[in-house]
């Protein structure tokens, strides 16, 4: 009888006595990578703490410490891919993203409201709007994600989808009756009862109430269902939305080229 092979996964612990004791009583232990056992290189590699993610928190404090190990032999800063994360395509698509990249509450949040647009008859535009309107929340920060999300997805899509995506973020707060959309009561669990958006938001609605593309960006808030389908997350959409192009060059107006890869966590 052969005995049964076991192998040891390649492991990427940082041992807590090999760094200083400020690094380790940080919890930044997770920002140095050690080399693993079937690494090109047996170097240790450095993630310096995006800004976004550091501002406000006690890793802001600790930038020099994570400087002086870059010092020592054998230790880099880490650039290109994070082993870390799951290996991306060579050239991704926008599944891709949502598989490999978004949380399980951003994925299914942003299909479960490409769902509902589609069954609700809406047109692709609006369809593919949903799909990625908080693709920033996803895959790069919270505050402001409207114009970020526009930003990230500005060179694959429609000029209308992207500028819809920036403005939900503002008209998400008022309320339009003719079109059937109130303050969401999720928001005052969110934000609490008292809660005023600033005034550069009020701008920012009154702007885009005036503007001809005012109902794609309104659809999206209509839309945009603060609760959680499970299922979501199973159903596909459209196939012309989940398809993508293979030249891995940008296309103005398509609705399937994926956004740059986000190099930092949303929320």
């Amino acid at each position: 009888m052969s005995e049964a092979i076991t192998t040891q996964p390649p492991s990427d612990r940082v041992l807590p006595h090999e760094l200083p004791a400020s690094l380790r009583d940080a919890g930044l232990t997770n920002w140095i990578r050690e080399p693993l056992d079937d690494a090109v290189d047996r170097r240790r590699r450095i993630i310096m703490p995006p800004a976004a993610a550091a501002m406000g928190t006690p890793a802001s404090a600790y930038q020099g410490a994570l400087l002086a190990e870059a010092r020592h032999p054998d230790t880099v800063f880490m650039m290109g891919d994070n082993p870390a994360l799951p290996a991306m395509p060579e050239r991704p698509v926008l599944k891709d993203f949502f598989l490999l990249r978004f949380s399980p509450i951003a994925r299914t949040h942003l299909l479960q409201s490409a769902r509902v647009a589609r069954e609700n008859g809406l047109d692709e535009k609006v369809v593919m709007a949903c799909l990625v309107h908080d693709i920033a929340i996803a895959g790069l920060l919270s505050a402001n994600h409207g114009y970020w999300g526009a930003q990230m997805v500005g060179p694959y899509v429609d000029e209308e989808v992207a500028w819809a995506i920036e403005k939900h973020e503002a008209l998400r707060y008022f309320p339009d009756e003719s079109v059937g959309y109130t303050y969401p009561e999720a928001y005052i669990d969110y934000f609490g009862p008292d809660y005023t958006p600033p005034e550069y938001i009020r701008r920012e609605h009154e702007a885009a109430r005036r503007h001809r593309w005012y109902m794609t960006s309104r659809l999206i808030t209509i839309n945009d269902i603060y609760s959680f389908d499970p299922t979501s997350s199973r159903t596909s959409t459209s196939s012309k939305t989940w398809s993508a192009g293979t030249s891995g060059s940008p296309a103005r107006g398509s609705a399937s080229t994926a956004p740059p890869s986000p190099t930092c966590g949303g929320r």
